[in-house]
């Protein structure tokens, strides 16, 4: 498991960051994001892990971009994360799944 904090460049904010003080809460959301997938039937789950949390955080900071924009925000925080480990045994492929709470700052 990976322990380091993501860093994203802009107004989304993970975990133990905090937003800037003038930040006004306005609710809390979910968002979920996947992984692009890897096809490779050997690989163990720290395997997949490696290959595929970077794209998760990447397509998941989109996401909460896209989420601050419609619902109005200013800034976002990730303040919990599940994320699981998806196989399709059809094409031999794995990916990761995320659902990512997160709080909206005005």
């Amino acid at each position: 498991m990976m322990t380091a904090t993501p860093r994203q460049a802009g107004n989304v904010y993970w975990h133990r960051e905090l937003p800037p003080l003038d930040a006004d809460p306005a609710g809390e959301y979910t968002v979920e994001a996947t992984s692009g997938r890897v096809s490779d039937p050997f690989l163990d789950r720290d395997a997949i892990w490696r290959e595929c949390y970077g794209g998760l955080i990447t397509e998941t900071g989109r996401r909460v971009q896209q989420e601050i924009a419609r619902l109005g925000g200013r800034y976002a925080r990730i303040v919990d994360e599940s994320i699981d480990v998806k196989h399709d045994d059809a094409t031999s492929e794995a990916w990761l799944h995320g659902r990512f709470t997160y709080r909206l700052y005005t």
